[in-house]
C-alpha cells in the first residue's frame, strides 16, 4: 500500500483515498490531531473497522463518482473515549460504535440526514483517532469483543431495520436470505431470533456448510433452512415450490436477482431492496407487483433510535456477528478489500487498528 511505512506504530494512522479513486490508491497518513475538542464532541481512539459493500464501491469510485478526496473509507467500526467535555454522557475508556448516518437520530430519513454518513461523504472509521457527534455515537454491549462490536454499526443495523423496524416481522414469517454476506447473515440471525422461519439461499455449498456449523448460527439451526442455488440457475420458482412463498425477502443482489426474488415473495409481500451486489440497474416488469401488491422498500441502513433497540434485543439474546476468518490491519487495508472484492468472503472482513 502506498504511504510512509515508518508511520505503523503511530497513534493517528489512517488508511485514506487520496488524488483518486481505486484500491491501488489507497495510502497511509495521519490523520490531523484534535487540538481543542469541540463542544458536544467526543475524542475516540478507534480499534477495529468492518468492511461493507458500499466502501468497496466508495473507493473505487462506483458508488458517488462525484466525491471529494481525499477521503477517509469505512462506515462500520468501534473504540474508546479517549476525550469528553464535563458535562459529556460518555466516560473516558467507554467503548463506543459511531453511527453510520451522524445526524440521524430518529424518524424518516431525508437528505440532509443522509449527507452525514460515515466513509462518504464524511471521512470513516478506517484511522485510529476520530472526533465525533456526542449524539452520533451507541454503548457497546459488554458482552461484545470489539471485533464483533465493530460489525454493528452499518451491516447488522440495516438488516434489522429491513426485518423489524421497517418490515414489522412477526412470529411465524418466512424470510429469504440471499448469500453469505455480512447483511443476509445478520439478518438471518434477526429473524430465526424473532421466531420467524428462515431460507437462506447461496451460489456456494462449501460456504452453507460452513455458515450452518457456525457456533454463532447453529443454535438457529431448527429454524434455517440452507438451499444451494447453482450459478446460472432461476431460482425464484424453484425455491417457491420446494419451500412455499415468502413473507419478506432481504434483497441484497440488485439488478441480477430481483427478478427472482419476485417469483419467489407472496402476494402482499415485503422485498427490502438493500444492496447492488449484482447490478444496480434492473429492467423490471412491473406488472406482479401491481397485481400482487408486492411492497419493495429500500433500506437506507438507519437511525440510532433503531440502533439502540437492536442493541437491546442483542444484549437479551446474545447475539453474535458471524465473522470471516482472515483478519486484516491498517498496514495492509487493502489487501482486505481486495479479499472482499474477490467474493470468498463469508459474513464479515474486520481490520484491527493495533
Amino acid at each position: 500500500m502506498r504511504g510512509d511505512s515508518t508511520l505503523h506504530d503511530h497513534p493517528h494512522l489512517s488508511v485514506s483515498v487520496q488524488d483518486q479513486f481505486g484500491i491501488n490508491n489507497l495510502s497511509l497518513g495521519l490523520s490531523p490531531p484534535i487540538a481543542e475538542l469541540p463542544q458536544g464532541h467526543v475524542g475516540i481512539k478507534l480499534t477495529h473497522s468492518a468492511l461493507n459493500y458500499r466502501d468497496l464501491m466508495m473507493i473505487e469510485g462506483l458508488y458517488n463518482p462525484r466525491q471529494i478526496l481525499p477521503l477517509i473509507p469505512c462506515s462500520d467500526g468501534v473504540g474508546r473515549v479517549t476525550q469528553s467535555h464535563a458535562e459529556s454522557q460518555w466516560q473516558l475508556e467507554q467503548r463506543v460504535i459511531p453511527i453510520f448516518s451522524q445526524s440521524w437520530l430518529n424518524g424518516e430519513p431525508n437528505r440532509l440526514l443522509t449527507k452525514h454518513t460515515l466513509g462518504g461523504p464524511i471521512n470513516g472509521t478506517l484511522r485510529r483517532s476520530a472526533c465525533f457527534s456526542s449524539e452520533g455515537l451507541v454503548p457497546v454491549p459488554d458482552y461484545l469483543n470489539d471485533d464483533e462490536a465493530s460489525t454493528l454499526g452499518c451491516a447488522a443495523l440495516t438488516a434489522w431495520s429491513a426485518l423489524i423496524e421497517l418490515g414489522q416481522l412477526r412470529t411465524g414469517d418466512h424470510v429469504l436470505c440471499i448469500g453469505t454476506g455480512g447483511v443476509s447473515l445478520f439478518a438471518a440471525q434477526i429473524a430465526a431470533m424473532s421466531g420467524a422461519r428462515v431460507t437462506l439461499i447461496s451460489r456456494h455449498e462449501a460456504k452453507l456448510d460452513w455458515v450452518m456449523n457456525h457456533p454463532n448460527l447453529i443454535r438457529f439451526k431448527h429454524l434455517i433452512v440452507p438451499f444451494h442455488t447453482p450459478e446460472g440457475t432461476h431460482w425464484g420458482r424453484e425455491i417457491k415450490q420446494k419451500f412455499g412463498e415468502f413473507d419478506h425477502i432481504v434483497e441484497v443482489g440488485g439488478a441480477g436477482t430481483l427478478q427472482e426474488s419476485l417469483q419467489a415473495v407472496r402476494a402482499g409481500g415485503t422485498i427490502s431492496l438493500i444492496g447492488v451486489l449484482a447490478g444496480g440497474g434492473a429492467s423490471l416488469n412491473l406488472t406482479p407487483v401491481l397485481m400482487r401488491q408486492i411492497k419493495i422498500q429500500g433500506v437506507i441502513v438507519g437511525h440510532k433510535a433503531g440502533m439502540m433497540r437492536m442493541l437491546k434485543a442483542f444484549e437479551c439474546q446474545r447475539l453474535r456477528p458471524i465473522l470471516d476468518e482472515k483478519r486484516f490491519n491498517l498496514a495492509n487495508a487493502d489487501q482486505a478489500f481486495l479479499y472482499m472484492k474477490s467474493a470468498q468472503h463469508i459474513g464479515k472482513i474486520v481490520i484491527n487498528h493495533n
